[in-house]
């Protein structure tokens, strides 16, 4: 008979970390006497990050006294005590490789069911003083599991865990946590899971993009579209940078033009997604830094050249020097099409939505939908401030006279007196969450937004207003992404710096952030790429910092990198996992 040897329970508290403070729950004391265990924790619990970690899923963490033995002897340590890996119920028996999920277990007069195994992040790591925790805890097999409360009741150290009733499919949490997490896994084995009702909906999601992955494309995936967005995708068509010429520049608006290239022996180029973007390195000066800058593709997806739009930023030293400087015949260094935000498949209503040079990407997708004759319902919603400043407008409405269910809806901000309304325009104003309202926009539609990033937040919020699901809203982003940095304390955000204290190790190779406009010398002492991010300030995505949950992964436009640790599953090809990995080469990221 199973026991529940310890309930240990914690409020979250500031601790200091990496030189910053973190907000954590992990620490658990052992408690004594009964415990009231209600729908959302267990009296005198509590989590620091809701995001990953609490909620009704995720009420109760259970972790095993036969995995405290085997980690005392693995990592040949004695000091463990009941919570040392965060959980709040610490049991005898329950073993991840035998529990499986939707297991129901009554405990004192508590019933719970097993929702999903245990999220990996730093903060056990934290809690046991061992950095590389969160990824042994996979590669080992042993993560532990969360329980749904089903009753509420009392709950006390030495109560027998009576197990009432066995999920459905008889998945072990151990199979469940390799199923995302480790390579390997096949379609059966994700129906299998996914046909689990308790499988918490987390979970689920993650489960249901790999499937989908799948059927798609049988086999042809890379990386795990399960973990992140940055995978799934096809590998680049080349590595790194090569030369493409310069065949045609033209202005599409008063600040807005674009440059049409092609390969160097007029062969036709690799055809990229519609959506996807062309990133070049700029040389303005001989020797000096160059410029690296990215380019949403907006021609026709497949065409024999690429088309890129540039908008001139009056202080843009990239966009100044490819309109003051480049010349038709230039040749310039391109790395090949990339990106995650591209049309997707299907048949159902689409809506581009888009302000200013964000016009680009989805006017690509505006092309590929045009060329295939679709019969979707297609929706391009564009703002702009008057007629001079509208690019592609002739363009689009010759795509949208090709597309039986294309719509138009073009908003002026300050539109001229030779702006013809219902012509030019359709709306006098900024594109507005009221307008798309009026507009009766399709619930079930796929929404695509590109443009600045309060436009894009605006949309956003008004779109999910409308009744669209999150999952069938999807933006792009050409500065520095918002960073993901779980549980740490905000602080006051510096724009993208050289290290104050560069390490004393000897320099290595370059690493350049291209988002944030950065280059600067690899030294060893720096640990990782992301703590060469972290020490430059430029934004940064992390949450174990081991290489299993990928949130790190980024995009590697050129250069090559080496792990250690090895990652638990391999990132997308073209892709690195920044939290575990160092460059071997002078090396471009896409942060």
């Amino acid at each position: 008979m199973a026991t529940l040897i310890a309930v240990n329970v914690g409020l979250p508290k500031d601790v200091a970390w990496r030189g910053g403070t973190t907000r954590t729950g992990v620490w658990k004391q052992r408690v004594t006497g009964p415990r009231m265990v209600r729908r959302l924790n267990v009296d005198g619990d509590g989590q620091g990050d809701l995001t990953g970690h609490g909620g009704e899923q995720r009420a109760v963490l259970v972790y095993q006294i036969d995995s405290y033995r085997y980690w005392q002897r693995h990592l040949r340590r004695d000091d463990f005590v009941p919570g040392q890996f965060g959980e709040n119920f610490t049991v005898d028996g329950l073993s991840d490789d035998e529990v499986c999920i939707g297991d129901r277990y009554r405990i004192g007069s508590a019933v719970f069911e097993v929702t999903q195994p245990r999220v990996t992040c730093y903060r056990v790591g934290l809690r046991m003083g061992e950095p590389q925790m969160a990824a042994l805890l996979v590669s080992h097999g042993r993560p532990g599991f969360y329980l749904r409360v089903l009753d509420e009741g009392l709950v006390e150290a030495g109560d027998e865990i009576v197990k009432l009733s066995s999920g459905p499919e008889e998945m072990t949490v151990a199979e469940m946590d390799a199923l995302l997490y480790r390579p390997g896994r096949s379609r059966p084995q994700l129906e299998r899971a996914l046909r689990i009702p308790a499988l918490s909906p987390g979970w689920r999601t993650s489960l249901q993009a790999l499937l989908d992955s799948e059927i798609r494309a049988p086999g042809a995936a890379t990386g795990n579209v399960g973990l992140t967005a940055a995978a799934g995708g096809p590998p680049p068509a080349w590595p790194g940078f090569r030369r493409l010429r310069v065949t045609r520049i033209g202005a599409e608006s008063a600040d807005i033009f674009s440059l049409s290239l092609a390969s160097t022996d007029g062969s036709p180029l690799p055809p990229g997604l519609a959506g996807q973007f062309l990133t070049l390195r700029l040389r303005p000066e001989a020797g000096g830094a160059p410029l690296i800058r990215s380019y949403s593709l907006s021609g026709r997806p497949g065409a024999a050249e690429y088309r890129i739009s540039v908008k001139q930023e009056p202080r843009g030293a990239a966009s100044t020097h490819l309109h003051r400087h480049v010349e038709v015949g230039d040749l310039l260094e391109v790395a090949a099409p990339r990106g995650t935000f591209v049309l997707a498949n299907g048949d159902g209503p689409v809506v581009l939505l888009s302000a200013g040079v964000g016009a680009t990407p989805v006017l690509a997708m505006l092309h590929a939908l045009a060329d295939a004759r679709s019969a979707r319902e297609v929706w391009w919603l564009h703002g702009a401030r008057d007629g001079d400043n509208h690019p592609f407008a002739e363009e689009v409405r010759a795509l949208l006279a090709r597309l039986p269910g294309g719509r138009s809806h073009i908003s002026f901000s300050s539109p001229r007196s030779v702006d013809r309304p219902g012509i030019d325009y359709t709306a006098v104003g900024r594109l507005s969450a009221q307008q798309l309202h009026d507009l009766d926009l399709p619930r079930d539609a796929n929404a695509y937004v590109c443009g600045p990033a309060a436009f894009m937040q605006d949309m956003t919020a008004a779109l999910e207003a409308r009744g669209l699901a999150s999952a069938r809203i999807h933006t792009e982003t050409f500065g520095a992404v918002s960073a993901i940095t779980p549980g740490v304390v905000p602080t006051p955000v510096r724009p993208p710096h050289l290290p104050d204290r560069p390490p004393g190790e000897a320099p290595g190779p370059t690493v350049s952030f291209a988002r944030s406009g950065l280059s600067l010398p690899w030294h060893p002492g720096y640990g990782t790429l992301l703590e060469l991010a972290e020490a430059c300030d430029v934004p940064s995505r992390w949450s174990c910092r081991t290489g299993v949950c990928h949130t790190c992964e980024t995009t590697v436009l050129s250069g090559v990198v080496e792990y250690s640790p090895e990652p638990i599953d391999a990132p997308a090809e073209g892709n690195a996992l920044v939290c575990c990995s160092r460059p071997s080469t002078d090396l471009v990221l896409d942060m």
